[in-house]
């Protein structure tokens, strides 16, 4: 009687958590990592006046989150780190509570939802594969990201659109191609060390 093998990993549809053997617990446990991640790397804070958002590492995470569990499972990742956020102090510098998720900060910790699904979504398909499609995958998610803040900053402060965009997007470029390069870096060496791994 055959048996199904496994599924090789450069196939698409995959991500690198696909490795991981498990189904329902890999997932659950997986998705809880996302989630500590993002709230790990939150708690990487640099304050850039006179923008009330702080430089944080929480983009790195949705793009390493996305990419390396995929859109269903890093969407669940993200979407429990929000929920966390509302009872523990896992948002950047200590946050918790809704006033956070209303205030200056809220709109881009919304869009990390919508853009950790996206950079899984490209993940699926192979993006994080390769160095420069990873770096355009990273650079969408901050995009994205950046689109819910400005729209969550100019709420949350009442100022004009020139001071929203230069101090919740402007100052940050730098910081977000720097994310992106690490991540471009990052995710098709882990693939590599996967692949090697495999083989034995």
């Amino acid at each position: 009687m055959a048996t199904a093998s496994a599924p090789t990993l450069p196939r698409r549809g995959l991500v690198l958590a696909d490795a991981i053997p498990g189904a329902r617990v890999r997932d659950a446990v997986l998705v809880l990592a996302g989630a500590l991640l993002t709230a790990l790397l939150a708690q990487v804070a640099i304050p850039v006046p006179p923008s009330p958002v702080p430089v944080t590492g929480q983009t790195l995470a949705v793009g390493l989150v996305g990419a390396t569990l995929g859109a269903r499972r890093g969407t669940a990742a993200m979407g429990l780190y929000v929920l966390m956020g509302l009872f523990m102090p896992v948002y950047s510098d200590g946050g918790q509570g809704w006033d956070v998720l209303t205030g200056a900060s809220g709109g881009y910790i919304f869009g990390f939802i919508v853009a950790t699904g996206v950079v899984g979504w490209l993940a699926e398909r192979g993006a994080d594969r390769k160095a420069l499609t990873a770096f355009v995958s990273f650079c969408a998610a901050q995009l994205i990201v950046f689109a819910f803040g400005l729209v969550g900053l100019k709420l949350a402060v009442g100022q004009d659109w020139s001071w929203t965009i230069h101090n919740g997007l402007t100052i940050f470029i730098v910081g977000g191609l720097i994310k992106a390069l690490i991540g471009a870096a990052v995710l098709p060496s882990a693939w590599n060390l996967a692949r090697r791994f495999e083989r034995g």
